[in-house]
Parts: structure tokens; C-alpha cells; sequence
């Protein structure tokens, strides 16, 4: 995410999603936020993955072009604010999170 820790940590203490992952980077863990690949970038260290083999799931143009210029495959689940935009170069725009099981089993 390119929040801030404090506010990842607001955002995300009643998900009960961050149980899921490993680790998460936050804007304070980046020397350049989106659209730089930064946080992609340092994630791909982290995890030793190569780009091919992960997928980013993002919400703006912003995003979006961030996990692109790292290399890796971007679904989009537009918020409010970005429903109306075009995502060219996704690799699906997907109307709600809750469909994205269904593109990976597909």
C-alpha cells in the first residue's frame, strides 16, 4: 500500500485480512510511492518471487501502472473514485473483490 503505516494499520485493524499475508508494505517502507514500482519492487525481494509468478490487485491508474512497471499481472477492483476510468493494460477489472476467486480458478 502506499498509506502510511498509520494509516494501513487504521485502515486494516477491522479486515481481519492481514492474517493472509506474510508481511505488508506501507508508504514508509518505500523511498518513491505508485506509480513508481517501488513497493513492487522491494515486495518481489522480500518474497524472492519472480514477477511472472505474482499477482497485484489494485484500485487506481496509480496502482496499477506501478505493479505493470515491476512486471507483474494486475487485476483491478475500481473504487468509487475510479470506476469511471479505464484500465488499460489490467490483466482484469473485476466490479467486486469477491469475483476474484473466480478469475484464479478459471
Amino acid at each position: 500500500s502506499s498509506a502510511y503505516e498509520e494509516h494501513f494499520s487504521l485502515i486494516h485493524a477491522r479486515t481481519g485480512l492481514l492474517r493472509y499475508f506474510d508481511f505488508a508494505l506501507t508508504g514508509s517502507d518505500c523511498t518513491h510511492v505508485k506509480p513508481h514500482p517501488d513497493g513492487y519492487l522491494r515486495a518481489l525481494a522480500r518474497t524472492g518471487l519472480p514477477p511472472e509468478a505474482c499477482l497485484a490487485i489494485e484500485d487506481s491508474p496509480r496502482g496499477l501502472a506501478a505493479a505493470t512497471a515491476a512486471g507483474i499481472r494486475c487485476v483491478v477492483v475500481p473504487n468509487s473514485l475510479t470506476r469511471q476510468v479505464r484500465f488499460t493494460g489490467a490483466h482484469a477489472v473485476l466490479d467486486r473483490i469477491t469475483a476474484l476467486p473466480d478469475l484464479l480458478d478459471a
